[in-house]
């Protein structure tokens, strides 16, 4: 029996502040003619102010791309156009600083961080501080057993609890979530489609860019997954132990955490949106500190952020996902806090900031030690 309890969240996570959203755009009104003259920008700008509990909003400083990473049993099926068990190359491209997330952050002024969760590689390929949080070598194959145990489901969710303490506490003020998988969309479809009650044909996408004959297999993959989703729709831990995986639920940990200590995200792709739509299931009042960089064309991704209200930013049709459409999107979110923090207000209005809050986290989580990581020889079995 888990002793986490998902529903504490309900009660943490607290909408970002309306009234200083009012007082921004109340701002925008004095800065700018006529109203609504900057679109975007501008509600960006508002939301920023509502994230950071001041008005104007303050410029990002400290920008982060989290790639969470994995790999899933389930791509044994050929329903990736990368072979199974090699997400470890993909990470070494973030690592050696070759990835276009990395191109991309370096143009934009953001760090990258590589957690891996289950890769299927030996952890003494990888630097330490990319492993300290690995939980088990790879995944289960979703369509025909679990992809963990609900004890691995919970240090995974743990460690992404975790995750978002450390980012919060070193200064990052905006996270842009990703991640790096084989096979982590076909788990994702699953959840899409067992949350929002609909067909594995709904929400199964070309992923990785996958012909007609492994997308059928996909289908099908999905179709069988979401039999077995179905029967624990009701307790999110066992939802994500049976057809997530580490890295999905260590996202899906990360996100409220995140939302608990007031950390404004920017998802990725349809794999960030299913862990989304997980953690709103947890706390309903969470998706108001996330927004969605672009649209991947990935038809589970479009039903899950329909489901869960958010509009993507932009719609370049980049699929590539490792944080690419999120970190395209920071510029945008750039330009809403510099044109927020640098416009004159000729009124003379003060600076209107929220007083600091204790940081609270769920009872669950500080009422006992979190159960101890696996030892190495243990998480590198498969």
């Amino acid at each position: 029996m888990s002793g986490l309890n998902l529903d504490d969240f309900g009660s943490l996570v607290e909408r970002p502040d309306a009234g200083v959203r009012r007082d921004a755009q109340d701002r925008w009104q004095r800065l700018v003619s006529p109203p609504g003259a900057l679109g975007k920008p501008a509600e960006l700008a508002e939301w920023l102010s509502a994230a950071q509990g001041r008005v104007p909003a303050r410029p990002i400083a400290r920008p982060r791309v989290l790639l969470f990473a994995g790999d899933h049993g389930v791509a044994s099926l050929r329903v990736s156009a990368h072979e199974a068990g090699t997400a470890v190359a993909l990470v070494r491209s973030v690592l050696d600083g070759g990835a276009p997330v990395n191109v991309l952050a370096r143009q934009f002024g953001a760090q990258v961080r590589v957690i891996d969760m289950s890769l299927d590689c030996d952890p003494a390929e990888l630097p330490a501080d990319v492993t300290a949080h690995r939980v088990r070598r790879g995944s289960g194959r979703v369509d025909v057993e679990d992809a963990l145990t609900v004890e691995e489901a919970e240090l995974a969710f743990r460690a992404g609890m975790a995750i978002a303490d450390e980012e919060a506490d070193s200064g990052t003020d905006l996270v842009l979530l990703g991640d790096i998988s084989v096979g982590g969309t076909t788990a994702a479809g699953i959840l899409v489609a067992a949350l929002c009650g609909t067909d594995a044909s709904v929400v199964t996408g070309r992923g990785s860019g996958i012909d007609d004959l492994a997308w059928m297999r996909k289908c099908a993959a999905i179709r069988d997954g979401l039999r077995r989703a179905r029967p624990v729709l009701g307790d999110q831990l066992e939802l994500l132990a049976a057809s997530g995986g580490a890295d999905l639920a260590a996202m899906t940990g990360f996100l409220l955490q995140a939302a608990v200590r007031k950390l404004p995200v920017v998802l990725d792709g349809v794999v960030t949106a299913a862990c989304a739509l997980v953690a709103q299931r947890v706390a309903f009042r969470a998706p108001d500190w996330w927004l969605a960089g672009q649209a991947s064309g990935e038809p589970g991704q479009a039903k899950a952020l329909d489901r869960l209200s958010i509009e993507p930013l932009l719609d370049h049709g980049v699929r590539l996902g490792q944080g690419t459409g999120a970190l395209l999107a920071l510029p945008l979110l750039q330009a809403a806090a510099a044109l927020a923090a640098e416009l004159p207000d000729v009124s003379g209005e003060p600076v209107v900031e929220r007083a600091p809050e204790p940081v609270r986290e769920p009872v669950a989580v500080t009422s006992e030690e979190p159960p101890a990581d696996p030892p190495r020889e243990a998480a590198d079995t498969p």
